[in-house]
């Protein structure tokens, strides 16, 4: 399962929000919405409990499913884990790897990130590999150094076919929920170097193909001057994607963005 940069990709991180009822009637004004963004990959990504309710809402529409978080082991006595298969079952496509929060409150490192993206990779989910620095590490001037540790890392073992199949989402630690956004230049200096870095271990057709996202307080105001960078292809999107008509229109920027660089 490859997936293309054709389009810009769009990608709704519900966090812990939403009962079962609520994720519902999100979604079911979301796909009302979807005929509308055609122009871009759309794909929500709700709490564990309600990824089959979606799943069933979302039939044969546009909108994709991804889960928060999973576990590298495929089944066993792991409690309150999720395994890729379970995702699968469930009708999830996506799965985020490695979020700062993940990080920050739970204990992820470089090395279960790499063995939680082979894990989904062996069962045809598509991995979307978070990394980023904290405020201190850019005031420190080591944004890059932290960066490209965390594509090495993260990213050690992959050859080039397991490669067409995961995005990289860049998502600045300052910015997650803060309401403060890179600006345009401070995102694409990260983006272009994480292509950089792609070309070297991959080859150029692997950067160039890659998908790389800027998360971090994304919202309408400010996604097409993101997007219309040459580097960043989509968001993965907080709080602005808990609301239908906000997400919307950030998928309406982003394909606008799109059309006036390609």
């Amino acid at each position: 399962m490859t997936i293309s940069n054709k389009k810009p990709f769009i990608a709704g991180n519900w966090k812990m929000y939403k009962t079962i009822p609520e994720a519902i009637e999100m979604v079911r004004a979301l796909k009302e919405s979807s005929p509308e963004v055609t122009g871009a990959e759309l794909v929500v990504i709700p709490p564990f409990t309600a990824l089959k309710d979606i799943s069933k809402v979302i039939e044969g529409s546009s909108v994709q499913l991804g889960a928060q978080n999973m576990s590298w082991e495929e089944k066993g006595a792991f409690t309150g884990e999720i395994s890729a298969p379970m995702l699968k079952d469930a009708g999830c496509r996506f799965v985020v790897i490695g979020h700062s929060e993940r990080r920050q409150y739970f204990g992820e490192t470089n090395e279960t990130v790499n063995k939680k993206i082979k894990a989904a990779l062996a069962h045809d989910l598509i991995p979307i590999m978070c990394l980023g620095e904290s405020l201190e590490e850019r005031e420190k001037e080591k944004t890059i150094e932290k960066v490209g540790s965390q594509i090495n890392a993260g990213l050690e073992g992959m050859g080039q076919e397991e490669m067409s199949r995961i995005i990289i989402a860049y998502e600045p630690i300052w910015a997650i929920g803060t309401g403060v956004t890179a600006t345009p230049a401070q995102a694409e200096e990260v983006h272009a170097f994480i292509r950089e870095r792609l070309a070297e271990i991959h080859g150029n057709k692997t950067a160039s193909c890659a998908i790389i996202l800027y998360g971090g307080s994304v919202k309408p105001a400010n996604t097409y001057e993101l997007l219309i960078e040459k580097n960043i292809n989509g968001a993965l999107v907080g709080g602005a994607s808990l609301e239908a008509d906000s997400f919307i229109q950030i998928a309406k920027e982003a394909i606008r963005a799109y059309k006036e660089k390609t």
